[in-house]
């Protein structure tokens, strides 16, 4: 079964009533927890498991080397199921992301997240990542690269309930 083919009730324990099962706040605290590891960004041994967000320091998610980074890639899923999208400016009208880096949290689980661009391989921008109002995950599947927007979105992560960590990356960020 392809994704396109699941049902919404088939993805992230999402069920058909809008219900995620995620009331104690983890995808808050999975943000934090990157927030903080972006703080960190310090040089440490390569460890055994590379795919959780919790990885400590700020590397390479993917690789067991780890490289120069200051920011985690990440996605958020609604709880409809559907990846979280947000608008930066430019690029010839192609301006939709479902990519972010955590800027600030702030009171009980609110999160400032920049929008990254989305690149490929060439580091173009990939453009279609909306077709027909729904997410072309073939055009999804080719990013490679992310660059930092000026556009910043405030979130309450409480309206979210799955998080993946994508890459991590140096965007060049200052602090």
């Amino acid at each position: 079964m392809g994704f396109e083919d699941m049902e919404s009730s088939d993805v992230l324990g999402v069920d058909r009533n809008n219900h995620c099962g995620c009331t104690s706040g983890c995808v808050c605290q999975v943000v934090r927890a990157i927030k903080d590891i972006q703080d960190e960004a310090v040089e440490d041994e390569c460890l055994s498991c590379t795919s959780s967000c919790f990885i400590e320091p700020l590397g390479d998610l993917a690789l067991p080397t780890r490289e120069r980074a200051d920011t985690r890639v990440f996605t958020l899923t609604n709880k409809d199921g559907d990846l979280f999208k947000g608008l930066f400016r430019g690029h010839d009208g192609k301006c939709v992301s479902v990519y972010f880096r955590v800027e600030e949290i702030f009171d009980n689980c609110c999160a400032t997240l920049r929008v990254l661009i989305p690149l490929k391989k060439d580091r173009t921008t990939v453009v279609k990542i909306m077709n027909n109002g729904k997410i072309d995950y073939e055009e999804l599947c080719s990013v490679r690269h992310w660059a930092r927007s000026n556009s910043c979105i405030t979130v309450d992560l409480h309206c979210f309930c799955a998080v993946q960590c994508i890459a991590d990356v140096d965007l060049e960020i200052c602090e």
